[in-house]
């Protein structure tokens, strides 16, 4: 994130602001602000936007080109910026720049100030730039708030942009005056701690997809399996014994066999974690044993998983669109029809293979659907309108269904190949097979829990119920004090 004094402006001078300034409000509070670049300046813009008074403290005022901080913001000095500053300051600087203003420590004494810078690497156990700036500044009250809103999100207002604020500091009193502003700002504020949270807080920005590192790995891992058994089945072993040359596949026909047999079990993936939860559950006979990490790890990554299979499946809807413009197809369609008519076949309809195509990509087209709805209700501007019980229906009903359209969309391509030898060529099954081998085993898996003698076990420990091994049997003394066994107090 820019900030500090900076010459040339990364953005518009032009300052629209995403509403109508609203006039001044007498009650609000002077927000004064150190530093004169980007940040600064839209920072400047959606302060006057909301209503407040700004001064902007720059060590030369005179050097900021007319029209660049929008009309009322007052440009003067550091000190005399600081000295008409009521409460809260935002120090809108790079961090090497700090020791610059302890001339300003007698102005600053009792002002929340307010750190908005992020680090310039990961965080390893060294003081946040937040912590420093409060050992240069103990008599002001450090609030660290503000470095994961981008300048362009502060321009455009938080319609556009994250409108989460992490904020952290050691005092309370401060701490609840930036989040009220922040707030009046259209912002959602994140109480995040203390001050020394906000060593997090700025590695926040620094972080690349946390969430998506093993979800990418797995995705990776399974692609890279696939492909290489596909390329050995289909073009290195044809090669090497007979001499068959195959190789022109690899950019498109051994992709396309690869993207659908990853995209299933990807999604199987999504749904096995939450069978290993119920099966502990039940084995258990209580909810309120923890998981282990490693199934809590993987319950939090189900929707990473979610949206890989789908890009994976959408992915090899296009691929199979575009196998029919290729010159192999061409030829072969030429090579087949020149065959037939030098067997002096006329008619060449073969019924179960019509069946066979339309049932295959009807089931296929129907799952890349539902599998869309699942993406799309995934996002949170589209999952926080519905309620948890739609929600659920969405991912849960609905996402089984896609995994159901995918599996039949698979065994009605594979038809009854799979019971010849021929499809097995050098004892190597199909690639569609191995595909199959997890998902199935899912399905068996969530139709076994539906039976009514666990799924009505599996209701009642989730509404609070224990088997009795789980609590000590109901004294007398329980019983005249009024102290329900658990299994009747329900717990949630």
């Amino acid at each position: 994130m820019p900030l500090g004094d900076m010459r040339t402006p990364l953005l518009s001078n032009s300052f629209d602001a995403p509403e109508e300034p609203l006039p001044c409000d007498p009650g609000n509070p002077t927000v004064g602000i150190l530093g004169s670049g980007d940040y600064s300046r839209s920072l400047a813009v959606r302060l006057v936007a909301c209503g407040y008074r700004v001064v902007v403290g720059s060590r030369n005022p005179k050097h900021i080109a007319t029209g660049q901080f929008p009309d009322g913001v007052q440009l003067l000095t550091q000190r005399e910026a600081m000295v008409g500053t009521e409460k809260v300051v935002f120090a809108a600087l790079y961090p090497e720049h700090y020791h610059t203003l302890l001339g300003l420590r007698d102005v600053l004494a009792g002002k929340v100030l307010v750190d908005v810078s992020n680090a310039t690497k990961l965080n390893n156990g060294e003081p946040s730039n937040a912590e420093r700036l409060a050992e240069l500044f103990p008599e002001s009250r450090v609030v660290k708030g503000f470095n994961v809103v981008s300048a362009w999100a502060l321009q455009t207002g938080a319609h556009d942009g994250s409108r989460q604020v992490l904020i952290s500091s050691d005092c309370p009193e401060a701490k609840r005056t930036v989040i009220q502003l922040a707030r009046s700002m259209s912002f959602l504020a994140v109480d995040m701690g203390g001050l020394a949270s906000s060593r997090h807080v700025e590695d926040a920005p620094l972080r690349l997809f946390p969430s998506w590192g093993g979800p990418l790995m797995v995705t990776f891992l399974l692609i890279l399996f696939f492909y290489g058994y596909n390329f050995l089945r289909g073009i290195l072993m044809p090669y090497l014994s007979r001499g068959q040359n195959n190789f022109y596949q690899l950019p498109l026909e051994t992709v396309n066999e690869t993207l659908p047999a990853v995209a299933l079990v990807i999604l199987a993936l999504v749904y096995l974690p939450g069978l290993w939860a119920a099966a502990l559950q039940l084995a258990r006979g209580t909810k309120y044993s923890r998981f282990p990490g490693w199934l809590d790890h993987w319950m939090g990554r189900r929707k990473q998983l979610g949206l890989l299979s789908f890009l994976c499946a959408g992915l090899h809807a296009v691929y199979s669109m575009c196998l029919t413009l290729r010159k192999a197809s061409q030829y072969r369609l030429l090579d087949a029809a020149y065959r037939q008519v030098k067997a002096g076949v006329e008619h060449s309809w073969e019924e179960p293979q019509v069946w066979r195509s339309d049932l295959y990509l009807s089931s296929g087209i129907l799952g890349l659907g539902v599998l869309t709805l699942l993406a799309i209700t995934s996002l949170p501007s589209v999952g926080n309108a519905l309620s948890w019980r739609e929600f659920t229906f969405v991912q849960s009903g609905l996402g089984y269904a896609a995994l159901t359209l995918s599996i039949m969309h698979t065994l009605f391509f594979s038809w009854d190949f799979a019971f010849f030898s021929f499809a097995y060529p050098y004892y190597m099954p199909p690639t569609y097979l191995l595909a199959l081998i997890l998902p199935c085993l899912v399905l068996v898996g969530r139709l076994f829990l539906a039976l009514p003698c666990l799924a009505f076990r599996l209701a009642k420990i989730r509404r609070g119920w224990e088997s009795p091994c789980h609590h000590p049997p109901q004294t007398q003394e329980d019983t005249a004090n009024g102290v329900l066994p658990r299994d009747l107090s329900g717990d949630v």
